[in-house]
């Protein structure tokens, strides 16, 4: 007899389960196991994807959940931090299994009752910590019809009440809580789940608790079943499960905080399972009974992928939701739309324009109907005008930009025939799944967009997509060390060690890494803490909300998928994307993209400035032939400008030199794998440039390559050149492109094309070539529609810093969307001749502004006001405050007005906010001494003390409670509980259970506390007679403040060395002979860590020395020595070859890299001939200890790579975010203590990509 488990937990019971549902599966078919069950705690959170693997095993599904069962018990225990996550309180528990076809269950509704069950208890009580009711789950048990079976039957194992009761061999009260459950039950929707682990006695699942546990089901007359409660995949898991508990329960590893006493929890074999119920009943017959109502009852909920959980259906918004006439068709409600909307985007087209355009509309249209997705297009294009009505910036992404029907509905801004795009690279009747539209939004109002979207089509037919973090490295170090006892300091020294990698790779990077090789990570004292860490690896940790992702379906969506409240309050499904498109659910990628916030706040300050109003879609305002914005973009000075801004895009401009649109559209698809792996970068810039002839792969193909110089770039080449040279269609050639995504898939093709190549008459030799650029480009070319739809972005954003230069900077430090520090953007802005103006209680706001200037700019009447938002620790309700209450007349009417903490004032006062209010200027140079008994920043402190002691002894009104009452709290089944309610105001639920800020009143609607003599109150500044700040000290100040160095470059003060050195600035590199040796110097504004061609990690380094950003490129060769200085300081010295690529492209090899700390001190003991010795010194120093790590790692040249299938290698450290600093580093800057700059720099000083090491 085959045996079900019945319950078993997966990794997706977060902090519990160890193996994920596609491991669980590949052990039940090892075992020879017909069916399986998945009922992970809380959620069904890995249904999707186990149900998926189980169908392709053939092995059958049975779904349910393990939840948390309310009790009257004290209240939580919580950490001792306020606001701690809830420490486990071991609630009894209950699993419930959705019922199917074979109990006799109409269509779906099993499932259904179970998703609603989990819904209605995660929507109940607190968020976070679902418990459900006895009550609940009766509700959700019961069919509507009541002659009808029960739709979930639930089981009640040694955790429950019930086990509980007889472990404490309170056998009445025992039977009585049993005899509830089967009075509240459906007749057929109860069993007693028997566990036998073998523990001592007077354990859960010990001998005798299992025997007693199926007596008393025999004596209750309810059926019993046996069960190995997995949540482990074999016995030498176990120590994995060990660390999860300490984890879970914030406690260290200790037998008393353990759930499991034996290793039986694991998902054991048939035979042994038999055993288990012959040990628990030495009756053979009762035995063989118990193991039949096992395999029965399993039965009975085995769920069918497609009739009971809809998998390869599509659920769609109903027609009438979207205002649709009944007896009307969608599809002639989307072609009527489209015709209409041809005369506005192609006004005055001629006769011949419109006749492509027609044809175009009536092919994509035909598509359209025969998938029968109209309704999905007018869905899509109806979030996209409610959006648009409420004055957000709205553009589509992707491959949805190639299709004409997207243009017309405005969806897109982009022309497909203008450009040249493919609707079937974005969706043909031979793709199986739902076509992708993603849209980008501005990212400050996404969820005023949220909103919008739940209200106009309704809590039961909208929710937002979830997505797992799961265990990475840095995690599983602080939960493991944690877990072992290991001190808080060393945990955090170890985990920000580590670039931010898979935490499988911790060993492998130990090894790999030449910043990690030399910190002792290796010794057999860490043997077992790294393999506890590495059996972590991609383990769920927690449930959060997708940045981006939102479904909408009909109105039987939360009969497919369970919901609970997101930290902001949204509704949240527990599928994540792939999840939901496998589902069939329209998930729409709503992306909050700062550049378009960004571009609406310029926009916004050229209205309001100059009464100019800028409409960056209309191309009559802004023409997308513009000659002054491609010259700013050909001089690489792009920062800021979306896509073109990195190191290796500034390089790559230099050298293309735009000068149309379509040359960004080329740029942002050049500068991607593909082409780097098929060196097709250099052809193509050779033939741009004249510099060679055009070589095209096969004249067949000029067609499709006479755009790009004979150079494959996009994706629709590919789909080109597969039709021409085997005659199929283009739907067919981009399910060709598709396939060769994989080793497999791509031997596949080609065995297919070859064939088929030479039957259309192409030879041998052209064969292997196209081949190979067919391999190389297929699953890493970039889709041209995708690149169209940047280069939107990328021309506006170009074309606001051309023209407005002020009002774009200032968006673009208000919404930061881009790779580089504020500190690098005010350095540009003054490049433009833009004056920075500081931080101002009476003019700054709460975002970067444009305000008229009098003098000191070359382009006159503009500069940037300095914001609140950056002031460390000021709350955005004391941003409000201020502003409501401007303008202040003096630092005491602030105080009394504005009503903010002390520490926050004392940090205007440091950071010059109250300068203009006092008449505090800065002394010449920048020196910040001010004059003979002028009022200074330190009479500023001493005043902020004297309106303190004044303001404690005022009379204080009472205090409100600090947390108002829930409503409703946990008891019985409201709120959500009841099957007939559950779906009201889903969206009401979630949101009352939101965790987030509450929203901050706008300063036009504060209210602004009136100036009154409350006597008393010190009104005059003293002179203490105390010096004003120097320059470094403001410098300081503000760096710690606001994270900025707004009054002068910290490079300033160094300059004396520098020039000493013969470093050379950034302005100079132009006029730099290539080739030359040189230094650079500067602070950090990013790292980054690319894939590259070779695999090799190749680590790209940005200074800024107040000229301009200096770009150096450290290769694997002399990473060894240096790795620990680029990654874990911020003031540097580099030294490097220059090489001149192009008119404007210049790059920097580096070959040393050295901490500015160590030079200074030099400097100032010594001068240049003890800097000289001091980088002797430090070369010898690095050199020596960079072979003494290889020498332990074994001097292994050989490092992994990852190998995709077009045959693309990669640093397996290629595009990972960085380590933090150095915790051995006691000096992170230099002497500064001459200087007053802070010793470690703030973190925001600088950008790290997802690979290079450091904060």
């Amino acid at each position: 007899m085959d045996f079900t488990h019945l319950h078993v937990a997966s990794g997706f019971s977060m902090r519990y389960g160890t193996a994920m549902p596609e491991d669980l599966v590949a052990r039940a078919a090892e075992l020879g196991q017909t069916s399986l069950a998945l009922t992970d705690r809380d959620g069904l959170y890995g249904a999707v994807r186990f149900t998926q693997a189980a169908r392709k095993a053939g092995i059958a599904t049975v779904l349910g959940v393990d939840l948390a069962l309310e009790v009257e018990v004290p209240r939580s225990r919580r950490t001792p931090v306020r606001g701690g996550a809830i420490v486990d309180p071991r609630r009894p528990r209950v699993t419930v299994l959705a019922r199917g076809q074979g109990a006799g269950v109409p269509k779906g509704t099993g499932w259904a009752a179970l998703c609603r069950l989990v819904t209605a208890t995660h929507l109940r009580g607190e968020r976070g910590v679902p418990v459900t009711a006895s009550d609940l789950v009766a509700a959700w048990a019961h069919a509507d019809d009541p002659t009808a079976p029960g739709r979930l039957l639930t089981l009640l194992g040694p955790d429950s009440d019930v086990g509980r009761a007889v472990l404490a061999r309170h056998d009445t009260h025992a039977r009585a809580l049993l005899s509830g459950w089967r009075a509240r039950l459906p007749a057929d929707g109860l069993a007693v789940e028997i566990v036998l682990h073998g523990g001592p006695e007077g354990t859960p699942g010990c001998r005798s608790h299992a025997a007693r546990m199926l007596a008393l089901a025999d004596a209750v007359g309810v059926p019993a079943v046996l069960s190995a409660a997995v949540r482990h995949l074999t016995a030498s898991t176990v120590r994995t499960v060990d660390v999860l508990d300490a984890a879970r329960r914030l406690v260290v590893l200790d037998s008393r905080h353990l759930d499991r006493v034996t290793d039986a929890g694991h998902l054991a074999d048939t035979a042994t399972m038999h055993a288990r119920a012959r040990a628990v009943s030495p009756d053979r017959a009762r035995a063989d009974r118990l193991l039949a109502m096992t395999a029965l009852l399993g039965a009975e909920c085995a769920q069918d992928p497609a009739r009971d959980i809809g998998i390869g259906a599509v659920h769609l918004p109903e027609a009438a939701v979207l205002g649709i006439p009944e007896g009307t068709h969608p599809q002639a409600v989307l072609t009527q739309r489209c015709r209409a909307e041809i005369s506005r985007c192609y006004p005055g087209a001629d006769e011949s324009t419109r006749h492509t355009v027609l044809r175009r509309l009536e092919d994509e249209l035909a598509v359209i109907e025969a998938l029968g997705y109209p309704t999905y297009f007018l869905t899509v294009a109806e979030v996209t005008d409610l959006i648009r009505a409420r004055g957000i910036r709205v553009a589509a992404r992707g491959s949805g930009a190639g299709s004409l029907v997207n243009h017309l509905l405005g969806i897109s801004g982009v022309d497909p025939l203008r450009y040249g795009l493919l609707m079937e690279r974005f969706c043909t009747t031979l793709r199986a799944e739902l076509p992708d539209i993603d849209i980008d939004v501005e990212s400050a109002r996404r969820t005023e967009i949220y909103e919008a979207v739940l209200a106009r089509f309704g809590g039961e037919r909208v929710t937002c997509v979830s997505m797992m973090d799961t265990y990475k490295v840095r995690h599983a170090v602080r939960d493991v060390g944690s877990a072992l006892g290991f001190p808080p300091e060393e945990i955090d020294e170890i985990a920000k060690a580590f670039p931010h990698i898979r935490a499988r790779d911790a060993r492998n990077a130990i090894a790999d890494l030449p910043e990690l090789r030399s910190r002792g990570l290796d010794g057999p004292r860490l043997t077992e803490f790294f393999e506890l860490v590495e059996s972590l690896d991609g383990l769920p940790r927690h449930i959060a909300l997708h940045p981006c992702g939102v479904v909408l379906s009909n109105s039987g969506l939360l009969d497919r998928t369970p919901v609970e409240a997101s930290w902001l309050g949204f509704p949240m499904s527990q599928f994540d994307k792939d999840d939901v498109e496998i589902l069939g659910l329209l998930k729409l990628d709503i992306l909050g993209i700062r550049m378009q916030s960004a571009m609406a706040h310029a926009v916004a300050e050229v209205e309001r400035v100059t009464g100019e109003r800028v409409d960056l879609d209309d191309e009559t305002q802004v023409p997308h032939d513009d000659p002054a914005t491609f010259e700013l973009i050909r001089t690489t000075r792009t920062l800021g400008m979306f896509q073109i801004e990195s190191p290796g895009q500034r390089e790559l401009i230099g050298k293309l030199g735009p000068r149309q649109f379509e040359d960004l559209i080329v740029d942002i698809s050049l500068f991607r794998p593909g082409p780097v792996k098929s060196d097709m970068i250099t052809p193509y810039l050779e033939a741009r440039h004249g510099w060679r002839r055009r070589r095209f792969i096969h004249p067949s193909l000029v067609p499709a390559l006479a755009e790009t110089e004979g150079v494959v770039v996009f994706h629709e080449q590919v789909l080109q050149i597969v039709a021409t040279t085997t005659g199929v269609s283009l739907a067919e050639a981009d399910e060709v492109r598709r396939t060769m995504g994989t080793p497999q898939g791509q031997a596949d093709i080609e065995a297919w094309w070859r064939p088929a190549a030479a039957a259309r008459g192409y030879r041998p030799a052209d064969r292997d070539t196209i081949w190979e650029v067919l391999k190389s480009f297929a699953s890493f070319g970039f889709c041209k529609a995708h690149a169209a739809a940047f280069a939107l972005p990328t021309y506006h954003s170009a074309w606001l810093k051309t023209h407005h230069t002020a009002a774009f900077l200032s968006g673009i430090l208000t919404h930061d969307p881009g790779m580089y520090p504020k500190r690098l953007l005010l350095d540009d802005a003054r490049s433009f001749g833009i004056p920075i103006l500081g931080l101002d209680v009476n003019a700054s706001s709460d975002t970067y502004r444009v305000e008229v200037v009098q003098d000191g700019s070359e382009r006159p009447g503009y500069g940037i006001r300095l914001s609140f938002a950056d002031v460390c620790g000021m709350s955005a309700a004391e941003v409000a405050r201020v502003l409501a209450g401007q303008p202040y007349a003096d630092l005491g009417d602030f105080w009394t007005r504005a009503r903010v903490s002390r520490p926050v004032v004392e940090r205007l006062v440091l950071a010059g906010a109250f300068d203009a209010l006092h008449g505090i200027a800065a002394g010449e140079s920048g020196s910040g001494l001010g004059r003979r008994g002028q009022v200074t920043r330190r009479d500023l402190l001493l005043h902020v003390g004297d309106l303190d002691q004044w303001d404690r002894g005022l009379p204080r009104p009472p205090r409100p409670p600090r947390h108002p009452a829930l409503a409703g709290g946990t008891g019985g089944s409201g709120g959500a509980g009841g099957a007939g309610g559950a779906t009201q105001s889903v969206r009401g639920l979630a949101a009352a259970q939101s965790q987030a800020a509450r929203a901050v009143v706008p300063a036009a609607e504060q209210q602004v506390q009136l100036v009154l003599d409350l006597g008393g109150r010190p009104q005059v500044v003293a002179r203490s007679g105390l010096p004003e700040l120097s320059g470094a000290e403001r410098v300081r100040a503000e760096l710690e403040i606001l994270g900025l160095d707004a009054s002068a470059h910290v490079m300033h003060f160094y300059r004396p060395l520098l020039e000493a050195l013969g470093v050379t600035r950034a302005s100079e590199l132009l006029r730099t002979r290539s080739r030359s040796e040189i230094w650079v110097a500067g602070v950090k504004v990013a790292t980054q860590t690319p894939p590259i061609r070779s695999g090799r990690r190749v680590v790209f380094l940005t200074l800024d020395d107040a000229s301009g950003p200096v770009d150096a490129t450290f290769f694997e060769d002399v990473q060894g020595p240096y790795a620990a200085v680029v990654f874990h300081s911020w003031l540097m010295l580099v030294r490097g070859v220059l090489r001149r690529t192009g008119d404007r492209g210049v790059s920097l090899r580096a070959t040393g890299a050295f901490e500015l700390s160590g030079l200074w001190d030099a400097w100032q003991a010594g001068g240049l001939d003890a800097v000289r010795h001091a980088l002797l010194m430090a070369e010898d120093q690095a050199l020596a200890r960079a072979a003494a790590a290889d020498a332990v790692a074994g001097n292994d040249p050989r490092r992994r790579v990852l190998v995709h299938a077009s045959g693309f290698t990669q640093s397996p450290y290629a595009d990972l975010r960085p380590a933090g600093l150095d915790p051995h580093s006691g000096r992170a800057v230099s002497a500064a203590a001459a200087h007053g700059i802070p010793l470690e720099a703030p973190r925001k000083l600088w950008h790290a990509s997802p690979g290079s090491s450091g904060h």
